[in-house]
């Protein structure tokens, strides 16, 4: 090729150096960037695929931060709990102390009904003070809102769960069987009573019932009645027949009665009888029943009721009216994934059932305080932990199997998405900072290369001298 002015290698040699700046200034960019897609035209379809990955990342974080937000406020409100629980324990153990009157003194039963008073209050300020972010936990402001359409037959409803997307239902309750107590014949049409020991026994435990010669049927019965907070064993008189009962109903109640000396009437005794739990249907679901106590999980309510003497009847016992409320968590990234968990008021006057009564009558100069009835104050006491500890229970379970569950597996979806994404914009270093070093000597040499084709034109220039 001759030489010419026009030096067509210059111009390819910019060229390629111009092509060597623009690779290079790509390299530096995702060097310092870390990212391999800076720019749509970097790679559009991985582009699209990173928007897309990225905005579920955001909904999976957003989601992390509800389900650590649940865990702490259901925290507070189990850590509230489980000071309410010890105070009741408290209550429980003053009330059984107080019962056996023959070893205090007036003024310790006085001292053990002013800590009752001052534990009750304590659990009533608890209640009504527990928070979280200003949202007040155990007041009844969480709990689902639920009522008995025919309130004579079914008492203290709670209930803990229901589906997020149902405001309004009924729940239609059925007694298929009556619960029944247990219960036998102490004594049938006796001759005249002379003096005698029986031992009766039920739940509660055992007390022996001492029978003085020409007793009364009513003195008997009177005398099994004054020994009940022991038993949990009444008794009535029907005609010339005394019958004992349990207090309770259900398949856990039991009475029997043993003869130790005295009138040959009683040395029959009574057989160990069982009680009866009622059958109870929830939506024509069979539901869970302790005596007269239903637990129920029909259609995604959960909840429990108790049967009065009314409703415990075989037939229909009217609805439970549903209407909304509960605490409402969003667990996942769509809004199928709410969960809706009741948290139901335990002020005292709550706590207790119609059947035992509410540890608020514990107090100075209610009806079961312990001037007045202190074997009835412990098992109101021990009706009161139940509650307390079976809603603490619903809450640690949500926690566990719905909070936490979906906190372990958000984290794990987090950890797949970033890595997903991770392998599509993330620059391999290694690779890069290899092409960088390649295009600084390719651009080192374009250089050295333009500079030999510029000397052509200097040649030429020394031919016109």
């Amino acid at each position: 090729m001759g030489l010419t002015v026009t030096n067509v290698n210059t111009l390819s040699l910019l060229n390629i150096l111009n092509g060597t700046t623009a690779d290079q200034s790509k390299s530096l960019q995702r060097l310092s960037t870390g990212s391999r897609i800076n720019r749509g035209a970097d790679d559009p379809a991985g582009l699209i695929v990173v928007q897309s990955l990225s905005a579920e990342l955001t909904g999976t974080n957003a989601a992390l931060d509800n389900n650590q937000r649940a865990k702490s406020l259901l925290g507070t409100a189990d850590a509230a709990l489980t000071e309410v629980t010890s105070l009741l324990s408290t209550i429980q153990s003053l009330a059984a102390k107080s019962s056996s009157s023959g070893g205090l003194t007036p003024s310790e039963v006085a001292a053990n009904q002013a800590q009752i008073d001052n534990a009750i209050s304590s659990i009533d300020r608890i209640i009504g003070t527990t928070q979280f972010n200003g949202k007040r936990l155990l007041d009844g402001s969480q709990s689902i809102r639920a009522t008995a359409s025919v309130p004579a037959k079914v008492s203290d409803v709670r209930v803990y769960s229901r589906p997020t997307t149902t405001a309004n239902q009924s729940l239609a309750v059925n007694v298929v069987a009556a619960g029944a107590v247990a219960s036998g014949t102490l004594v049938n049409n006796p001759a005249a009573v002379s003096a005698s020991q029986i031992s009766i026994t039920g739940a509660l435990g055992t007390a022996t019932i001492s029978i003085a010669n020409g007793d009364t049927l009513a003195n008997i019965a009177s005398k099994v009645v004054a020994a009940a907070n022991d038993t949990g064993v009444s008794a009535t008189v029907n005609g010339t027949t005394v019958r004992i009962q349990s207090r309770a109903y259900g398949s856990n109640a039991f009475v029997s009665a043993s003869y130790i000396s005295g009138d040959a009437d009683f040395a029959t005794g009574v057989a160990y009888t069982k009680g009866t739990d009622a059958s109870v249907t929830v939506n024509g679901q069979s539901a869970f029943v302790d005596g007269l106590r239903v637990s129920y999980n029909a259609s995604g309510f959960s909840g429990e009721f108790t049967l009065t003497a009314a409703g415990n009847v075989a037939g229909g016992a009217g609805n439970i009216d549903i209407a909304g409320g509960g605490a409402t968590f969003q667990l996942g990234t769509t809004t199928n994934t709410q969960s809706t968990i009741g948290i139901n008021a335990l002020f005292s006057q709550g706590l207790g059932d119609s059947v035992t009564g509410y540890l608020s009558t514990l107090k100075s100069g209610g009806t079961n305080d312990l001037n007045k009835n202190p074997g009835q104050a412990t098992t109101i006491a021990k009706t009161a932990l139940s509650q307390v500890a079976t809603l603490q229970g619903r809450i640690g379970g949500f926690t566990q199997f719905q909070v936490e569950t979906s906190i372990n597996s958000l984290t794990a979806a987090k950890e797949a998405l970033t890595n997903a994404r991770s392998v599509i914009t993330d620059v391999d270093f290694a690779s890069e900072t290899a092409e960088l070093s390649r295009q600084n000597v390719l651009l080192q040499s374009a250089v050295s290369l333009l500079g030999v084709a510029s000397q052509q034109s200097a040649q030429i220039l020394s031919l016109l001298r």
